[in-house]
């Protein structure tokens, strides 16, 4: 039989993927239908539903709850789920770890040339996309899935080929150790640029359809929303490899 339940805890299509693939590890259960929008999701069940064994498993993943929409009711669930806005208001607050690792790289890749007596901008660049790059790529090795998940999403490579997420990572790692001991460098800026570059394709035609849909260039540790703000980034970071490239 097929019923409609509400999951209470998803914001965006990472946490869709991440709900559907833990509900239909169940032998019984199958997911016909899931959405961010209520009533979420329609489940086809040759018996009841274990609640409490579909939560615990749930409970691992993120801050999920299934309840039946009877006992949503009752506990006045519908009303916030109705809501579009999966976000928070976006304000400075939201990107705080975004700014700040982008600061702490700033800053370290500064201090790498103390005592400044020949400070070079060009080897400061270099040094803050290592730093970029290798600081990046540690966040999404923390939940590769979980970013593969959320990658694919808006990349226009991972949508087609899902692996391409779980590589990903490892690709950063890659560039940001060949900037940091300075090997083949032109060969470093122009993969970076053609990397980057189809990246941001996906960044600016997510924000284009405003998407609201979860940022994973921190990997699926932080709650970052697609937004003008990582078009920047991308776009940045396409602009030093250019510099790079052109100054060789």
């Amino acid at each position: 039989m097929t019923k409609k339940y509400i999951i209470t805890g998803m914001t965006c299509e990472s946490c869709l993927v991440n709900v559907k693939t833990a509900i239909n590890s169940f032998p019984s259960i199958e997911v016909v239908d899931i959405q961010l929008d209520y009533p979420q999701v329609n489940i086809f069940s040759e018996e009841s539903l274990n609640f409490k064994k579909i939560n615990f498993k749930l409970k691992k993943l993120g801050n999920y709850t299934i309840v039946d929409t009877d006992q949503a009711q009752e506990a006045n669930f519908i009303a916030p789920l109705k809501s579009k806005n999966l976000f928070p208001e976006k304000n400075i607050s939201t990107y705080l770890p975004l700014i700040l690792i982008i600061g702490f790289i700033s800053g370290i890749s500064v201090l790498i040339q103390y005592p400044f007596i020949d400070f070079s901008p060009m080897l400061w660049m270099r040094h803050f996309m290592s730093g970029f790059f290798l600081s990046f790529s540690f966040f999404k090795f923390l939940n590769l899935s979980g970013f593969a998940n959320a990658y694919c999403m808006y990349d226009i490579v991972a949508a087609k080929w899902k692996f391409w997420g779980y590589l990903y990572p490892f690709v950063e790692l890659m560039i940001g150790i060949l900037y940091l001991i300075n090997i083949v460098p032109f060969y470093v800026n122009l993969f970076t640029l053609i990397i980057l570059g189809v990246s941001s394709v996906g960044v600016i035609k997510s924000n284009f359809k405003k998407e609201q849909i979860k940022c994973a260039c921190l990997g699926d540790i932080f709650e970052l929303p697609m937004s003008t703000v990582t078009i920047v980034e991308d776009l940045t970071m396409v602009s030093m490899s250019l510099i790079g490239l052109i100054s060789i």
